[in-house]
């Protein structure tokens, strides 16, 4: 019931949401160049990689020495909107599709986290990821990696299709009054470098 769910919500929402997809890719096109969209390879069910494919929120900007400037200097306007209202997930209704996420589960993270969770962090990968989760409606990037995983876990022990309507619902209210968008004092998310460790780095 919950992959027929996700097939005809995401296929629906493809099609409705076409013209806003049009409008945010022309934006940045303009803004920020090509490529327009950004794909990366997470880990998704059983920790099997796919490509995620989200529209760019980041320009390219290097300093003299040829390094990229901080996330925080490369986001920009554009970027820290399109963030803000999750307008940079649309494209994965594509992935929804693709049987790769779903519409509800735990956020794809990066591939090398795969080695750094506990037994119990890396059961947040036995369902597929999601494009929204009991995560992101619970606080979102302002929650700490441990708050994160451990509502990640709850959600695979109880997940539901009502739980899951939920969420959904949850997460539109959200979009209406944006909050929790990055950690505090940070462009985006510190990386995780393992259980009881801090992120110095960031998230490209």
């Amino acid at each position: 019931m919950k992959r027929l769910f996700d097939i005809l919500v995401a296929g629906s929402a493809l099609i409705i949401l076409s013209p806003v997809m049009l409008a945010v890719a022309l934006c940045v096109a303009l803004v920020l160049g090509r490529p327009i969209l950004f794909r990366q390879v997470r880990p998704g069910l059983r920790g099997r990689p796919f490509a995620m494919v989200k529209f760019r929120t980041m320009s390219q900007a290097r300093d003299a020495r040829g390094e990229l400037l901080s996330d925080g200097e490369r986001l920009g306007r554009l970027g820290r909107f399109l963030r803000a209202s999750s307008l940079d997930e649309l494209p994965e209704l594509i992935n929804v599709l693709r049987g790769e996420m779903s519409l509800v589960g735990p956020r794809p993270l990066l591939m090398q986290y795969l080695d750094l969770y506990t037994p119990e962090q890396r059961r947040r990968q036995d369902v597929r990821p999601g494009i929204t989760g009991w995560a992101q409606v619970n606080g979102r990037n302002a929650l700490g990696w441990e708050e994160k995983f451990a509502l990640d876990v709850w959600y695979v022990d109880n997940r539901n299709f009502l739980l899951d309507l939920k969420i959904l619902g949850l997460t539109l209210a959200r979009l209406l009054r944006p909050q929790g968008i990055a950690a505090a004092g940070e462009a985006t998310m510190p990386e995780f470098l393992g259980s009881g460790r801090s992120g110095e780095r960031r998230e490209r």
